[in-house]
């Protein structure tokens, strides 16, 4: 019986693109000889039913130290997020590690996808409300790619609303798109309106690493 080459369902461009992928044809003959090796990307977040886990640990970076942080790593930092990281109200901690819950936009019906409601399904699934600064970590953690491949555009942190300097509640968020990675803040209100594309991030759990 002829063997079937386990390549016959590719096509010669598919198979011209996994050459590519290698690295071209000499990458390619050094993988046929063993002298090249290839894994599956690993990813430090999951998915469980609409709701993305992941964590991240503080490191007592206020605001200011952020705000330099990120934009010396090509991140970009909105005139609202530093209005909010230059807040007294931006209290950042040290040592704690939190175990982060995103909760998707496509759980909540276009109609109830405003914040207090978003904020009831957490306390229903026992998630707390996290300290700002996780929005910081979540940017810096997570390449836009990356937020990509979660299904998402933002991913806003569900701390207790910080005024901006106009005196207006304040949320901060993550966002990808075409003019850079972002940090930024958005409104607070309870009423506020969502769109689908996003999530919303609380603690699950947090527990101290340094004394």
């Amino acid at each position: 019986m002829n063997e079937k080459f386990a390549s016959a369902d590719l096509t010669a461009g598919q198979l011209n693109a996994v050459i590519k992928k290698l690295g071209g044809a000499d990458q390619a003959l050094k993988f046929l000889r063993g002298e090249l090796s290839v894994s599956e990307p690993t990813r430090n977040w999951r998915e469980e039913d609409g709701v993305i886990y992941f964590s991240v640990t503080s490191d007592g970076t206020t605001g200011e130290e952020w705000i330099k942080r990120l934009e010396d790593k090509g991140f970009r930092v909105g005139n609202y997020a530093k209005s909010i990281l230059r807040s007294a109200d931006f209290k950042p901690a040290t040592g704690i590690t939190t175990e982060v819950a995103v909760l998707k936009g496509i759980l909540f019906e276009d109609n109830d996808r405003i914040t207090k409601k978003i904020r009831t399904e957490a306390a229903n699934r026992n998630f707390q409300t996290p300290n700002a600064e996780i929005a910081c970590l979540i940017r810096e953690q997570f390449t836009d790619e990356e937020i990509k491949a979660m299904g998402l555009t933002w991913i806003v942190a569900m701390h207790e609303p910080i005024k901006d300097s106009g005196g207006d509640p304040r949320l901060l968020y993550a966002s990808r798109g075409g003019d850079g990675c972002w940090l930024d803040a958005h409104y607070g209100e309870p009423d506020y309106g969502w769109d689908r594309g996003g999530g919303f991030a609380f603690a699950v759990s947090q527990v101290g690493t340094q004394n």
